[in-house]
């Protein structure tokens, strides 16, 4: 039996041998190909790392220029509501001026009406009232046009600077 068994055993080892072998190189096979996969991942992960690196820079660039532009909307939308608000200023100061003129011509009104002669004082009391209460009218008016003039001028501004940086947007 020893002897079968010695005779047999090189025929064994060649055996275990040319199945190591074959295994060994399926196994260098399935490593260089594995190797190869890898290497096409790591070049794919790499390539879609730039393209998102570069659509992010072309994505950030778009986003600037249209906080670029909307800033520049509300830049030109503040110099509009600052110079409606110097116009309503001086449209205030004119409109005082006019209040004051009203004011002096009332008076002046009232004194004639007490200086003057009982016939001529009696006839003129009517109208010297009217003028008085035209006056007062017309400052109350003057005035509240004033404000809505204002009020309407900073609602301009403010449209046409919402609208300008909506426009930005498109």
């Amino acid at each position: 039996m020893t002897h079968i068994i010695l005779r047999v055993l090189p025929y064994i080892a060649a055996v275990l041998l040319a199945a190591g072998a074959a295994f060994g190189i399926y196994h260098f096979g399935g490593s260089v190909k594995d190797a190869e996969w890898q290497a096409r991942w790591n070049a794919r992960d790499t390539r879609d790392a730039a393209g998102k690196a570069d659509n992010e820079a072309a994505e950030r660039a778009k986003e600037q220029a249209r906080q670029l532009s909307i800033n520049k909307a509300i830049q030109d939308g503040q110099q509009i509501i600052d110079q409606a608000t110097a116009d309503a200023v001086r449209a205030r100061n004119a409109a005082d001026s006019l209040r004051g003129a009203a004011n002096d011509l009332a008076a002046r009104l009232a004194a004639s009406e007490a200086s003057g002669n009982s016939c001529a004082a009696a006839a003129s009391k009517a109208a010297t009232r009217a003028a008085m209460v035209l006056a007062d009218v017309f400052k109350r008016a003057d005035q509240r046009a004033g404000e809505l003039a204002e009020v309407a001028d900073q609602a301009r501004a403010r449209g046409m600077t919402c609208e300008q940086a909506y426009d930005s947007l498109q």
